[in-house]
C-alpha cells in the first residue's frame, strides 16, 4: 500500500498481514486521511475469542513491519507515548489510537493475530 504525505496531512493505511490458522481479521477503515493534531483510531475486527494474543505493527513505505505492541489478556490496554493499544476478546475487537497525529506518523498500520 502507497503512503503519501502533503503538507499537515496525515495518511494512515491498514492492511491484513499475516494470519495463523483460520482466523481472519478485519481492519477498519482500510485507508484514513487526516491533518496534523487530530486523534484517529484504527481498528481490528472479527477475530475468534479463542486467539492467543493480537499484535500491531507499523510499516513505513518500502520497509519492512515494526513491531508495536502484543495483546494477549482479555481486556488489555497498551501504551507507549501518544499510541495506545486495546483489546476485547469478548466483543472480538482491538483498537489502535494514534493521539496527536504527527506528519511522522504516516505508515501503514498491521494487525495480526495468534491462534492457540
Amino acid at each position: 500500500m502507497e503512503t503519501l504525505l502533503i503538507g499537515p496531512l496525515v495518511i494512515l493505511g491498514l492492511q491484513l498481514t499475516w494470519v495463523s490458522g483460520q482466523t481472519k481479521p478485519k481492519q477498519t477503515p482500510p485507508s484514513l486521511n487526516i491533518r496534523e493534531g487530530e486523534s484517529p483510531t484504527l481498528y481490528c475486527n472479527d477475530f475468534e475469542k479463542t486467539i492467543r494474543s493480537l499484535q500491531w505493527y507499523r510499516q513505513d513505505y518500502g520497509k519492512s513491519p515494526v513491531f508495536l505492541f502484543l495483546l494477549a489478556l482479555k481486556n488489555d490496554v497498551k501504551r507507549d507515548r501518544r499510541l495506545t493499544a486495546t483489546i476485547d476478546k469478548g466483543n472480538q475487537t482491538s483498537s489502535l489510537h494514534i493521539r496527536d497525529a504527527k506528519p511522522g506518523d504516516s505508515a501503514t498500520y498491521l494487525c495480526a493475530v495468534e491462534t492457540q
